[in-house]
């Protein structure tokens, strides 16, 4: 039997709540405990470097405090690889970063920030903490993330939760495809970006693909339900 897909719940958005008003509530740290205590396999958190959301002591208590995987999302600068170095995450996943988005927009090009990939992977790779490559779902960025030396990718899929019902299929194909050349590659296969409640059994349906990030729509369920039956609703719509 194959093993089940894992869910490494994103905790941005909680502390996307705290900032908004600047207070020291809701903690992205309580979020993350009562996230795996209703079964979530992995927590993620992306330090920006502007810090609009997340901040350096959220990171340094759930390196502390989280029992599961911690997977931090970066920008490869040498601040971000830094501060990486010293926390030792579980794994670091580099993404791209622009000041003005609202939401990481797609994945990394490989080609013009190969230099930086280059130099945080062998960095990070000299503390012992792996890397994953957020890139989008073709088979040359997963040849080039494999090139590159790296033992995970995340696949991006925001493609596929924009796409119209006649391109869904599509988007869906382009996903089997990269995660079945990553698989050939010996990559761990992830994917990640806008998946929701309704739309993400399709992707955890995809053979190859083990683990999956979402936040958004599990934070935002949680304002209605709470958060241990967000993430149990997430874990029973991917098939768990």
């Amino acid at each position: 039997m194959s093993e089940a897909i894992k869910l490494h719940v994103n905790i941005d958005h909680v502390a996307t709540l705290r900032q908004a008003r600047g207070t020291t509530y809701p903690d992205p740290v309580w979020a993350a405990s009562l996230c795996e205590l209703a079964g979530a396999d992995g927590i993620t958190a992306h330090l920006r470097e502007d810090r609009r959301h997340m901040c350096d002591r959220d990171l340094r208590i759930l390196k502390q405090t989280v029992r599961t995987v911690l997977n931090l999302e970066m920008a490869a600068t040498p601040e971000m690889v830094a501060f990486a170095c010293e926390l030792k995450p579980d794994v670091v996943t580099l993404v791209p970063e622009k000041r003005e988005e609202r939401t990481t927009e797609g994945g990394l090009d490989l080609g013009r920030a190969r230099e930086d990939v280059e130099r945080a992977v062998l960095a990070l790779g000299k503390v012992n903490v792996p890397v994953s490559l957020f890139i989008d779902p073709s088979v040359l960025a997963v040849r080039t993330a494999a090139d590159l030396g790296v033992p995970r990718v995340e696949l991006h899929t925001g493609d596929y939760v924009e796409a119209t019902p006649e391109r869904r299929d599509a988007e869906l194909d382009r996903l089997a495809g990269a995660t079945g050349e990553g698989i050939g590659l010996g990559l761990h296969v992830a994917a990640g970006h806008g998946l929701d409640y309704p739309n993400v059994a399709a992707v955890a349906a995809i053979p190859g693909v083990t683990e999956l990030n979402i936040g958004h729509a599990i934070v935002a369920r949680a304002v209605m339900v709470g958060l241990d039956r967000a993430v149990r609703d997430m874990l029973g719509a991917i098939g768990r």
